[in-house]
């Protein structure tokens, strides 16, 4: 089972998918703590690069 082609191709894609969810997480701790130390917006945005939409959810 484990040495099956779509065994392998299920676990790389969760894999990625883990990563990716991963990446967006550490980017919104990293944008909380700029707003909390006082950062624009706009510099938020450019220092995440998550959209000005995704930032007040927070």
């Amino acid at each position: 089972m484990r040495n099956s082609v779509i065994y392998q191709e299920i676990l790389q894609e969760g894999r990625l998918e883990g990563k990716l969810e991963g990446k967006l997480e550490a980017k919104e701790e990293v944008a909380l703590n700029l707003l909390r130390m006082g950062l624009s917006l706009e510099q938020v945005v450019q220092a995440t690069g998550l959209s000005v939409e995704d930032i007040p959810s927070l």
